[in-house]
């Protein structure tokens, strides 16, 4: 059986099995696609068919081209990863620790020992958080009635760190603070850069933070897995009115856009004659940038929204710029220094330059790292090293 018909086989069973109500997934190396299939539908009950020029919120796979801009401006030298955020951001100035809560629930906030750097903002190890990845800090929304992420506001970025920069990982808002960081900079929408500087020279024409009419004929609708592990179709308000592009989480896309992106990293900054990052500056982005401090579970407090998530049990992780690598090779012969992450609606990527391939898998389903997608995903993975 070649290849192709065994990832398709593959995809297929994952929806039958009830593993995903649809699913595209792609292969490519430098020199373009070596694998693109799809499986199932973008609704399910429908009958619309997922296709592989579907459009869906990529939601934390932005973090990815978020870091790629922010990078562009590193290079320039119109941004130091070392400087204190605040530098660039006076919303970063005098960042406060939430320390605990008092008897009647009210939090309990001391003055940060360091800076957050714009590094820090980018590996995870500002204290920035989410909701859904720390419950103190889900406590402390309850707590202030502060607004929450799902507003779009950009007073809903504004929240305690859970621990002094530099001193742990933790997946949270930091990218947004980067994005802001490169609007502020550049005086300019994060999308509007994007689309200069990355989307257009990469030739993505289905990926931005809102849909144009086409990109919404091909949208597939969220689903949510019920108590009787079966889907639960919705669909996600758009964010017409959102205060401020969301750097961590807000592009949509396709697979065929993304995987442009992905080759672009894998041919160290330069896509079909355009160059729109230095190799050195890939190089960089693709080297461990926190140190010691090495990535950890995830227990989240919100589990309609996400599971508990652990990459790959058992491997030392550290966090590039932006993305998790693996600092020992995988089981499946995946070698080490692999670039992964993924967004919550459980589409995941790889991009692995020391083999020159890389791989995505987009569906559209609650929670994040939901058992039998998450898994899925990583049998998609298993079969292209053991193929």
């Amino acid at each position: 059986m070649n290849m192709k018909q065994r990832l398709d086989d593959l995809l297929a069973a994952g929806v039958e099995n009830g593993h995903v109500p649809g699913v595209v997934a792609a292969m490519v190396d430098k020199d373009g696609l070596t694998y693109i299939g799809s499986a199932g539908e973008r609704t399910i009950g429908t009958g619309d068919i997922m296709t592989t020029d579907t459009v869906g919120p990529i939601a934390s796979m932005t973090k990815a081209i978020t870091g790629a801009a922010v990078m562009q401006l590193v290079e320039q030298g119109h941004l130091d990863l070392d400087a204190p955020a605040e530098t660039y951001c006076a919303e970063l100035r005098t960042p406060r620790v939430l320390e605990s809560f008092d008897d009647a629930g009210q939090p309990i906030l001391r003055d940060a020992r360091s800076q957050v750097t714009l590094r820090n903002l980018l590996t995870h190890t500002s204290g920035y958080a989410y909701d859904f990845t720390d419950r103190n800090l889900d406590k402390w929304f309850e707590a202030t009635g502060a607004p929450r992420a799902s507003t779009h506001r950009l007073a809903s970025l504004n929240t305690p760190l859970m621990f002094d920069p530099g001193t742990k990982w933790h997946y949270g808002i930091g990218i947004d603070w980067a994005g802001i960081v490169l609007e502020r900079v550049t005086k300019s929408k994060l999308g509007d850069y994007f689309t200069e500087h990355l989307l257009e020279p990469l030739g993505m024409v289905d990926t931005g933070f809102t849909c144009t009419p086409n990109m919404l004929e091909r949208k597939a609708a969220l689903h949510l897995r019920t108590p009787d592990s079966s889907f639960m179709s919705f669909q996600m308000p758009l964010a017409e009115n959102s205060e401020f592009d969301s750097g961590g989480g807000g592009l949509f896309s396709t697979m065929s856009d993304y995987t442009r992106f992905m080759r672009m990293i894998l041919n160290d900054g330069e896509l079909e004659g355009t160059r729109v990052l230095a190799a050195e500056t890939v190089a960089q982005m693709a080297t461990n940038q926190m140190g010691d401090i090495r990535v950890t579970e995830t227990i989240s407090p919100n589990p309609i929204f996400s599971s508990n998530f652990d990459f790959y049990p058992g491997i030392a992780k550290s966090w590039g710029l932006t993305f998790l690598i693996n600092e020992e090779p995988l089981p499946n012969g995946c070698p080490a220094g692999a670039l992964t992450w993924a967004g919550a609606f459980n589409s995941y990527f790889w991009i692995d330059k020391t083999t020159g391939i890389a791989g995505c898998y987009l569906s559209q389903v609650l929670p994040f790292f939901d058992a039998g997608t998450s898994g899925h995903f990583f049998d998609f993975q298993n079969a292209v090293y053991t193929s």
